[in-house]
This record gives structure tokens, sequence and C-alpha cells, in this order.
């Protein structure tokens, strides 16, 4: 299966080990599976813009941030 999400999978894992969560804890947040929430970190899931959204609201960056289209840790 291809990766399609990986830059995002990345930050996103980088942003819950930063702030010492477990997968199961962002995926209680997001109301989804361990299993599903894994295949977000792996890069596997295109994600919905609600979770997109949600999930940089929730880190205090930005959405391109996640999606590793900018560098510095949500600064433009």
């Amino acid at each position: 299966m291809e990766k399609i999400m990986e830059p995002f999978g990345k930050r996103l894992k980088e942003l819950r080990e930063r702030e010492q969560l477990r997968q199961v804890d962002m995926a209680h947040f997001l109301n989804c599976t361990d299993r599903h929430y894994q295949r977000m970190e792996y890069g596997y899931i295109n994600v919905p813009s609600l979770t997109l959204m949600a999930l940089a609201d929730y880190f205090h960056v930005t959405t391109d941030y996640l999606l590793g289209r900018e560098g510095g840790h949500g600064e433009p």
C-alpha cells in the first residue's frame, strides 16, 4: 500500500510525541479506532479536511505544516 500522506504522518507523530501523548489518546480525541489513527501516522490515510483542521488546532500549528508544505513549527 502506498504511503500517500507520509509527510503528514511524520509530523503528526512528532507532535504527538512532543506532547507525550499515546496513539490511543489521539484516537480518543479524534473519535476513531487505534488502528485507524496508526494508519494516519504511517501515512496510509488521506485525512479529511475537518480532521486535519482539528489536529492543527489541537497542536497549534497550521494545516500546511501538518501536510509538510512549510518548514517551521506552524510558522509561515
